[in-house]
């Protein structure tokens, strides 16, 4: 491995001390399973490990990954803002996390942290920074939509009042299904190419957003994992998470990056769920709970300005 720059040995340590925060957190809160830790490396240089608890008694599947690869040319997925860096040296490091809960009434999860770091003769080293976290619900409660948005801001406020607001309707736009005119859940934060603070304020930031994960959903887990559902609620479940799997495979960066720099595909691919089910033309009889999934939640919206009391 060749010598890594001082920056991304920094971000590399914070991440994986990351990684076993969430880890440790994750398996408490299950109760029931662990997470089954494979080490990999990649052909090309760098690797990682991919952590994957399954059939625990919260969790039906939580998969949370660490990686650091390299390589010799930019793929098209970063450089398609950046066109200048096409051919350049890169070094990406990042944990990624999707968390699919058993019971219909917790809600999925997702968050990202990541460094990113080009080198090309004759230009100084390019970095940057991007991350963020969002909730999916199936069956969603409004005191959970605030909470998980107050979180959010508390991750941005130290870093100018304006920071939520951009990130969170940055996420509003980022996880968006386009060919269903719905967004994949009620958001979050999102961020990418962050690097016009400064590398120290920036890297700031990006804790701050990771450290925030956990305390934004495990108090939403802990007050939904013992709600009583039946079949209905599961076979809902099972075709929202269709949306997931849409969004995964046809929109999302993180996954495209993975596949075109030759990632390891088990490890790319653990975000999806499990069990999942798509069903022709289905629509939720109105005035059900279903329905108001689609009618009040799957839109942006300023949760704490409508909801906030």
């Amino acid at each position: 491995m060749p010598d890594l720059h001082p920056q991304t040995v920094a971000v590399i340590s914070y991440l994986r001390g990351l990684h076993d925060r969430i880890s440790n957190a994750i398996e408490a809160a299950d109760g029931g399973a662990t997470f089954r830790r494979d080490r990999w490396e990649r052909p090309g240089g760098g690797g990682g490990e991919s952590r994957v608890l399954q059939d625990g008694n919260v969790f039906e599947q939580a998969g949370i990954g660490f990686s650091h690869v390299m390589g010799n040319a930019m793929p098209p997925s970063a450089t398609q803002a950046r066109p200048e860096l096409a051919g350049a040296r890169f070094s990406a490091t990042g944990i990624s996390l999707v968390f699919h809960p058993r019971n219909p009434y917790i809600p999925t999860t997702h968050a990202n942290v990541r460094f990113f770091m080009a080198e090309k003769p004759g230009m100084e080293p390019v970095w940057w920074f991007g991350g963020g976290f969002d909730l999916t619900p199936y069956y969603p409660f409004a005191d959970d939509v605030v909470y998980w948005h107050r979180v959010a801001r508390d991750a941005c406020e130290p870093f100018g009042s304006q920071v939520y607001r951009e990130h969170k309707d940055w996420c509003d736009r980022y996880f968006f299904l386009k060919h269903r005119n719905e967004t994949r859940g009620i958001g979050g934060l999102f961020f990418d190419d962050l690097n016009a603070w400064g590398f120290d304020r920036s890297f700031e930031y990006l804790r701050s957003v990771g450290d925030h994960f956990l305390k934004a959903y495990l108090p939403i887990v802990e007050r939904r994992k013992d709600i009583a559902y039946g079949e209905r609620e599961r076979q809902f479940q099972l075709y929202r998470r269709g949306r997931y799997v849409e969004f995964n495979l046809v929109y999302d960066r993180g996954t495209l990056f993975g596949l075109q720099t030759g990632g390891r595909t088990e490890s790319i691919l653990m975000s999806l769920p499990p069990l999942v089910r798509w069903q022709y033309d289905w629509h939720p009889e109105p005035g059900s709970p279903e329905s108001s999934l689609y009618t009040d939640y799957l839109r942006p919206r300023d949760w704490l300005v409508e909801l906030e009391s």
